[in-house]
């Protein structure tokens, strides 16, 4: 399963060279991987209030282009491996013309809340939209 979140770029986000800090994709990438979790039917909130946590362990990224004020980006969100800790999604950040703006490779994992010890995920929660596309 494949989702497709939209944003704008906001005057806040840019930095002194008038483009998107590097820093905000982080931000872009966590908003759409929440995007992703809500849309595929994932209860975060009730996997939290059973006591885990989904923590980002290893991200891969690649900045391609810059982005500027106003610019209308799509973040497309994808899993390309579940294991029974972790998982990985793949995010692709681009501009209405087509322009790559970044690409990133996000590992997650299972925790407990009460200690942050990795732990299997929950068989509840292994949504089919986790599992990646063969």
């Amino acid at each position: 399963m494949t989702v497709t979140t939209k944003i704008t770029v906001r005057p806040y986000e840019c930095d002194s060279y008038s483009h998107v800090n590097n820093a905000v994709y982080l931000n872009y990438l966590e908003h759409a991987r929440m995007d992703f979790l809500n849309k595929s039917g994932f209860n975060y909130k009730a996997l939290v209030e059973e006591g885990y946590y989904t923590y980002v362990t290893h991200i891969d990224i690649y900045y391609k282009a810059s982005s500027f004020l106003n610019d209308n980006l799509t973040i497309e969100t994808y899993p390309t491996q579940l294991k029974h800790v972790t998982g990985t999604f793949h995010q692709k950040i681009t501009k209405d013309d087509g322009t790559i703006c970044a690409e990133a490779d996000v590992t997650w994992a299972c925790v407990q809340s009460k200690d942050g010890r990795p732990c299997k995920i929950p068989e509840k929660y292994l949504v089919d939209a986790l599992k990646p596309e063969a």
